[in-house]
């Protein structure tokens, strides 16, 4: 198993958290995967870009879940992965890809479930971010030139799809914090507080990991 050192970040909409991690890995001098990602596994499964945007951490139904994970037990080669719907080819080429980045590279991973997908590395710190509602809508309002009504429609629409998208894919719950190692609000601690914050837990982390 590899011990690089990996951070995944789940965040809320407007709080801050993609900046954070591209930030954080800037500092720590390790990439940041958020739409990279997309480009990578379609390199890896020869599925075009396009679908891999279209069909990004949107959610399906927990009867396909089943058969999505059933399918990836079996590997990719069978006839079972042939017949899938696209929208499952997508999620499994991404939680592959997920797999080998960590396996080759430090590096910290943006949403698409990485956390859940790399549970069984000793070295990744899961981080979730949040923030106060007042200051992700002025975060939004300011981010897409909105009205104050626009900016919470776009808030409250983008994380109940992650939400829904994380909830069916993995065994544990978006925004719950016995999800993660780690959550904080950047509201109250601001970027570079919580960058701090990050790198001072996911360095402890990969220390006490390695003492086990």
């Amino acid at each position: 198993m590899s011990d690089n050192l990996i951070i995944t970040i789940g965040r809320e909409c407007g709080s801050g958290g993609r900046h954070i991690g591209q930030k954080l890995a800037e500092e720590l001098g390790i990439k940041c995967y958020d739409k990279e990602l997309l480009n990578l596994a379609a390199k890896k499964s020869g599925l075009c870009r396009e679908l891999f945007e279209t069909h990004d951490e949107k959610p399906t139904s927990s009867f396909l879940y089943s058969l999505v994970m059933d399918t990836y037990s079996l590997g990719y080669t069978n006839s079972a992965y042939m017949d899938m719907p696209i929208n499952h080819k997508i999620f499994l080429a991404q939680f592959d890809t997920i797999k080998q980045l960590a396996t080759e590279e430090s590096c910290v991973i943006i949403g698409r479930c990485a956390d859940y997908a790399l549970a069984d590395f000793p070295h990744v710190s899961t981080v979730f971010i949040t923030a106060d509602e007042d200051v992700k809508i002025k975060t939004l309002m300011e981010r897409y030139q909105v009205t104050e009504s626009q900016a919470k429609d776009i808030m409250i629409k983008t994380d109940k799809r992650r939400a829904s998208y994380y909830n069916y894919y993995s065994s544990k719950r978006w925004g719950d914090s016995r999800s993660y190692d780690l959550c904080i609000n950047s509201s109250k601690v601001g970027m570079d507080g919580a960058i701090r914050i990050i790198k001072d837990f996911a360095e402890a982390k990969q220390e006490y990991a390695k003492r086990k």
